[in-house]
């Protein structure tokens, strides 16, 4: 019998006499083998087909992975690879064993993917999952070592070669002791303002190539034209390449022209090269050096830096093709990490045909809304009735994870979305599709999504595009630049899919200006933003605070481009810049039962009038202490306000109120709020933001039902993830 790793020459038996004859050494052999032959192979001899997977970092895909540790001599243990376990529940003996379900246990530590992982239909029923205790994690990233004290330009920094898989490979985004490194920026703290722009463009959909600075704000740094300007301009970012920058005339010129028109007092800022590296944490890539530089935060040593810089785009695809019939069932992802990938917009090409409004191109440094183009992570076609549960998905240059085309009945719960270089989860597409490649009914919940938008400000936190019937539960998203839920993809009363979805029990919190102070420096956004006709679509029962515009709307509940038919109700909005509800146009909206206060500019508002009812406003309570109640166009009178309460803490009566559009006396005359109230509603305590009623609130007679969201978020929200 031959073993692998195993050289019977080495086992010597012998008796009073010398050397045993071969009957006695072949017993004793056997007798060996009897005890230590499951320490060899793992297992017995009559074990049947393996029914777990084990991998770890310390593995080998030669080995059977039916160990979750190597065994004594090292001649069987865990796989190395996910790829090899996966190829064996496809095609060896977890595939025709007749096993439901197949398990992939992952022991912790990093695991550094080559390209990224692939789960297809015949992986279908099968659970991967981390060891208990451990956290496996999926990186797209690879090591950077080597790093040497070094003194370049007079700077004193820490520098490393680059990675040669990384050579010719410019990336942006590097993570330095498990946080993200800011890229050498400037300033290096706030942001720059446009004095004006300099190339024609009377649309505002066409951007520009150039703008004027103001005096002393930029020079013509070394190697300027390997710097970015990062402008926003209306609800998006540009992502400029630096073509010149001219100190005399205060220009600074492109290689890719910004998304939509600049305006003077625009904000921006610079980032990527070595003159901007000044700042501890900050980092810059020398491309034409070969060399990464690093500025230690304090008490950052040396010999145990940990550099991780990112490789791969993508680190997890489901994929089939719903349209062809093709799905992936039935998959269980628990307790994973997924980290340090990176997507980058494509390189400006050279007489490349100009984009038109609202498309994108290689010659523009973004896109239109929400960073749409920007792809994910993680991203799944023609996955149904799976569950990604306990994840992390850290530390990202993208979105983190895509439910596309056919994704149908999965649930994303318990998972931790944050450092994100884009947005959390898109469900669905952009487009109307067919039956089978519309995703639907999908649920979110109990999830944190926190802390995007680091690259493309401009991203959401969860996306809903041409899609019914999803569940967005019991999530907490915070700290983007933009929205923080995003339901909807058709501007104006066209055909559209997002109806019946269901938005629920969430918090959603410091959109626009984020925790730490920063922003706002975008307008235009909501704590939830909808477009196009929805039907059935309920928001109820969500928390919405501390969302800030920089020009013009921070709005918390914001229905946009035809929105309609939806149902709002049991929310409480409160520290909104421009207003706790906005409706640019739609029909039939029903808001009622909510709890608006403490907007900044106005508390409501209305941007057209149409020939149909816009919304019906009723019980509600609208509290404030500064600016008016109504902002926009309150002409036509197509709408219903009726049964509300209005508090404004400054007025002394009627006469005092600050409506906005008319007098108190006019607006009830035109037939609104006929029996409404100018009234303190009574809150239990309004000072530290809680908004129950007390029992003697004038609210309750005019219909108000009293409802309590201190469940609103994760529902594991003392959990540490």
């Amino acid at each position: 019998m031959n073993l692998p790793g195993f050289n019977s020459t080495r086992l010597r038996a012998s008796g009073p006499d010398g050397p045993v004859g071969p009957g006695a050494f072949r017993a004793a052999i056997f007798c060996v083998l009897g005890l230590w032959l499951p320490l060899v192979t793992g297992g017995s001899l009559a074990a049947g087909p393996a029914r777990v997977l084990y991998v770890a970092p310390g593995g080998s895909d030669q080995w059977s992975g039916s160990r979750a540790a190597p065994n004594l001599f090292h001649t069987d243990g865990p796989l190395a690879t996910v790829e090899r376990a996966l190829e064996i529940g496809r095609t060896g003996s977890l595939a025709g064993d007749g096993v439901a379900e197949r398990r992939i246990v992952l022991r912790g530590g990093h695991y550094f993917l080559s390209a990224p992982l692939t789960i297809r239909p015949a992986d279908s029923r099968t659970t991967v999952e981390a060891f208990e205790g451990e956290e496996p994690i999926l990186s797209g990233g690879v090591r950077v070592t080597g790093w040497k004290p070094a003194e370049v330009g007079g700077k004193r920094v820490w520098a490393a070669e680059i990675p040669a898989v990384l050579r010719g490979q410019p990336f942006h985004a590097l993570w330095v002791n498990g946080r993200r490194a800011a890229r050498a920026r400037y300033p290096s703290q706030g942001y720059l303002e446009i004095a004006a722009p300099l190339d024609p463009s009377t649309d505002w959909t066409h951007g520009h190539l150039s703008f004027q600075f103001k005096p002393g704000d930029l020079q013509n740094w070394p190697s300027a034209s390997e710097a970015e300007v990062i402008v926003m301009s209306r609800w998006v970012e540009s992502r400029l390449p630096v073509f010149t920058i001219d100190v005399a005339d205060r220009s600074v010129h492109f290689t890719k022209r910004s998304v939509f028109q600049l305006q003077a007092g625009d904000p921006y800022y610079l980032e990527g090269i070595f003159a901007f590296l000044d700042t501890p944490g900050e980092w810059c890539l020398d491309a034409a050096a070969g060399k990464v530089y690093y500025l230690p935060r304090p008490g950052e040593q040396l010999r145990k830096l940990e550099a991780i810089a990112p490789a791969l785009s993508r680190l997890l695809q489901f994929e089939a093709d719903p349209a062809g019939g093709t799905c992936v069932s039935n998959v269980l992802l628990r307790g994973l990490t997924l980290a340090h990938a990176e997507w980058r917009l494509p390189e400006p090409e050279p007489g490349l045909a100009e984009a038109g409004p609202f498309q994108a191109s290689a010659n523009v440094g973004g896109f239109a809304q929400a960073a749409i183009g920007v792809p994910a992570a993680v991203t799944a076609a023609g996955l149904r009735s799976s569950r990604l549960e306990n994840c992390r998905f850290v530390h990202l240059g993208s979105y983190a994870l895509e439910l596309g085309a056919g994704c149908v009945g999965n649930t994303v719960t318990g998972c931790d979305f944050r450092d994100l270089g884009a947005g959390g989860i898109k469900i669905g597409e952009g487009r109307v599709g067919g039956p089978a490649e519309t995703a639907r009914e999908n649920e979110i919940s109990d999830c944190r999504l926190v802390d995007g938008g680091k690259t493309f400000h401009s991203a959401v936190g969860i996306w809903i595009g041409q899609s019914p019937g999803n569940r967005i539960l019991h999530n907490e998203v915070a700290d983007f630049y933009y929205t923080g839920l995003s339901a909807g993809w058709t501007w104006g009363y066209g055909a559209a899919l997002a109806s019946n979805n269901l938005i629920a029990w969430n918090e959603v919190h410091h959109i626009g200006i984020k925790s730490d102070g920063d922003g706002p420096i975008l307008s235009d956004m909501g704590g939830i933003y909808t477009l196009g006709r929805q039907p059935g679509t309920i928001i109820a029962s969500n928390r919405w605070h501390d969302i800030a515009g920089r020009r013009y709307g921070g709005w918390g509940i914001y229905f946009d481009e035809g929105s309609s038919g939806i149902e709002a109700f049991n929310n409480v909005v409160w520290r909104t810049t421009h207003g706790g509800f906005h409706q640019h146009y739609g029909a039939t909206n029903r808001v009622y039962n909510n709890v608006f206060a403490l907007a900044r500019v106005h508390q409501l508002q209305r941007t057209r009038s149409e020939p149909h009812i816009s919304f019906y406003f009723q019980t509600n309570i609208v509290y404030f202490d500064t600016g008016a109640l109504l902002g926009g166009d309150w002409s036509g009178g197509q709408f219903v306000m009726e049964n509300n309460v209005y508090y404004d803490r400054r007025a002394a009566g009627a006469r005092d109120f600050p409506l906005g559009p008319c007098s108190w006396e006019e607006w009830r005359a035109r037939g609104h709020d006929t029996n409404s109230l100018l009234a303190d509603p009574r809150f239990v305590d309004a000072e530290h933001y809680r908004f129950q009623l007390q029992s003697n609130s004038p609210a309750l007679p005019l219909g108000f039902q009293s409802f309590n969201l201190e469940a609103a978020g994760p529902r594991s929200a003392k959990r540490d993830l």
